[in-house]
């Protein structure tokens, strides 16, 4: 019995969006629009921060030791200081090391000049360990901690770029939240009306329904299968869109402007809707549950 009731609501359910086809296409396109303008926030968003945070990994503090240090002394620094949490990767940089790069840089043009130093080291005391943070915004916190750690003279910092990425990712964090509830605001709204359109067309059919016994969950429920059928369609038709133009699009950016391929990386199309298929379907579904409930218990007491 319960089988043929579940039966009966869904093809009530998907007989009001044909009876009020108008109207319920007009739904679907609305939600279609509002989740695709989410799925385009949402991966814009998401490659913000996937951008700021290579950058973050590129943020580094350099640290350079007392002299007289051992290489036992500084391997131990080394290992101190990568197990803290902030800390993503250590790199050490020998004297010689920090000199040959000085001269690769400075004197390539002139590179005579720089034999003057041949048994002279003038980088002899810049041995140092470049710290790559885990996230930016904990520079300062890993910072102290270095300065006050024995056996390092001078700690090395870009304060203004850590904290000028981390600012960015909590702004774009912040603008996606509003922008989210905006749009989930419009959207519940929408399918409100369409639903309420459904039961004025159907007024006098419930009022007889509930005439001869049916129940508040018998007549409701045709609605909710309708309210989430549109939900699920118009979640389901911006994903298709957007997951055929954000591979068309991610392609077409890193071919026109393979200059910038180290700044423009994208995430992989896998890793964006591995998230957002499943996100998108369940705020359709949502979406379609809220507005039924809104429009049946204001208008379905008849």
């Amino acid at each position: 019995m319960k089988i043929r009731s579940l039966f009966y609501h869904i093809k009530d359910g998907v007989k009001n969006i044909y009876r009020n086809r108008l109207f319920s296409l007009a739904s679907i396109a609305t939600i279609t629009a509002c989740l695709f303008l989410f799925g385009v926030f949402y991966s814009l968003v998401m490659n913000f921060q996937y951008m700021v945070k290579k950058a973050e990994n590129e943020v580094c503090v350099t640290v350079f030791f007392d002299e007289g240090l051992t290489d036992t002394q500084i391997r131990q620094l080394g290992d101190t200081i990568k197990d803290r949490v902030e800390v993503s990767s250590v790199h050490y940089t020998s004297a010689d090391e920090a000199w040959e790069n000085y001269k690769t840089e400075y004197f390539k043009e002139y590179p005579e000049l720089a034999e003057g130093f041949k048994d002279d080291n003038p980088l002899a005391n810049s041995a140092s360990y470049e710290v790559y943070l885990s996230d930016a915004s904990m520079q300062s916190t890993l910072v102290t901690y270095l300065e006050n750690l024995s056996g390092i003279r001078q700690v090395n910092r870009s304060e203004a770029t850590a904290t000028g990425l981390a600012s960015a990712a909590r702004l774009v964090g912040y603008v996606a939240i509003a922008v989210v509830i905006i749009l989930l605001a419009v959207s519940i709204f929408l399918i409100t009306n369409t639903i309420v359109i459904g039961i004025t067309v159907r007024k006098d059919e419930i009022s007889i329904m509930k005439y001869i016994g049916a129940t508040d969950a018998f007549v409701n429920a045709p609605f909710f299968v309708e309210g989430i059928t549109i939900g699920i369609l118009g979640s389901a038709i911006p994903l298709g869109i957007l997951a055929y133009l954000y591979q068309n699009i991610v392609g077409y950016v890193l071919s026109k402007f393979s200059v910038l391929g180290n700044i423009l990386t994208f995430m992989p199309s896998g890793d964006i809707f591995k998230v957002l298929t499943p996100v998108s379907i369940a705020l359709g579904i949502g979406i379609g549950i809220i507005g039924t409930f809104f429009a049946v218990r204001k208008h379905a007491n008849v």
